[in-house]
């Protein structure tokens, strides 16, 4: 049986750190991380706001994400091994989960590409405050680092627009508080999973 689980959310919100605490526990368990599908700096445009748009689906090669997924789809146990994944039970899951293969696909826009849409199980969305938000923003070191206002000006804009859209998806997802302990997050959504995955069997 195969699953995908889509770990979204705002930017820092703590979809990384759900996601390699989960990987750690679920069997069979392999990731794809859409910053890993940002196109080059010099090819991401400067919008009318005068920033470079990170924020936005154009700036991420959003149809090699897909590929990679459906990859995954076709042959998940080719995909794990080619990836470094050992293929084999977690010690702390039933039997009846061994032959389970879990993909988890993370990113801060997931649920915004319609040919995505569909390949997800089940839906999460790690949520935090403005100022939280931007407190924790402050605090990181990126590779290109933000620009003055950058968080203001393009960074919290594009993230209220893109939640619009991801509302008027018609998805089913559950969104997640990301100001619980990262124990709490990972608890709720472990527990919720394992819960999924024994109603299917």
């Amino acid at each position: 049986m195969k699953y995908i689980i889509g770990i979204g959310g705002i930017t820092n919100g703590g979809k990384t750190t759900l996601t390699n605490n989960l990987i750690k526990t679920l069997p069979n368990c392999c990731v794809v991380h859409q910053d890993d599908f940002f196109k080059k700096p010099d090819q991401i445009e400067v919008g009318k706001d005068g920033f470079r748009q990170w924020d936005v689906v154009t700036a991420l090669d959003m149809e090699a994400m897909t590929n990679t997924v459906k990859a995954w789809m076709e042959n998940p146990v080719k995909f794990a091994r080619s990836h470094g994944v050992t293929v084999s039970p977690a010690s702390d899951v039933s039997d009846q989960l061994d032959h389970i293969h879990i993909l988890i696909v993370e990113g801060f826009l997931l649920y915004n590409y319609e040919p995505l849409l569909e390949v997800f199980d089940k839906c999460y969305y790690i949520e935090i405050p403005y100022e939280e938000c931007k407190r924790r923003r402050s605090t990181r070191q990126y590779t290109v680092p933000d620009p003055p206002g950058l968080f203001d000006g393009h960074v919290w804009p594009m993230y209220l627009k893109h939640r619009k859209e991801m509302e008027d998806s018609g998805l089913n997802i559950e969104c997640l508080n990301g100001l619980n302990s990262k124990e709490e997050i990972y608890n709720q959504v472990y527990e919720d999973i394992q819960n999924n995955l024994l109603n299917r069997l």
